[in-house]
């Protein structure tokens, strides 16, 4: 599925649209970012609470595609800045990040 497909499918609102609408086969759930950067993988999804730009950093270093940030949680305006300079896109879901993981594996899993 394609970046803007998930988002379709989570309800997720886009904040940016600089970033290349690519296929995510896997994603990565944690809110501990030495955690992300030791365990996730390159093209995945990352699925957080961590909305600031130390997020997006570690996501460019693991070459993260897509951030998900859940619960509704405010984004800082350098976060998106960051992202759009990185072509990373940015997703804000309302529901927890235990229910957008259990939702993006039954997507990606089918």
């Amino acid at each position: 599925m394609t970046i803007r497909e998930i988002a379709a499918a989570l309800s997720a609102e886009i904040l940016n649209d600089e970033f290349k609408d690519v296929e995510i086969y896997g994603a990565y759930t944690s809110d501990l970012l030495s955690d992300v950067m030791a365990h996730a993988r390159s093209g995945d999804a990352l699925i957080t609470i961590q909305a600031h730009k130390n997020t997006v950093a570690v996501a460019t270093l693991v070459n993260i595609t897509a951030i998900i940030i859940c619960n509704n949680r405010p984004i800082p305006e350098d976060m998106l800045i960051s992202a759009r300079e990185e072509g990373i896109a940015v997703l804000l879901a309302n529901e927890n990040q235990f229910t957008v993981s259990g939702k993006l594996y039954k997507m990606l899993n089918l």
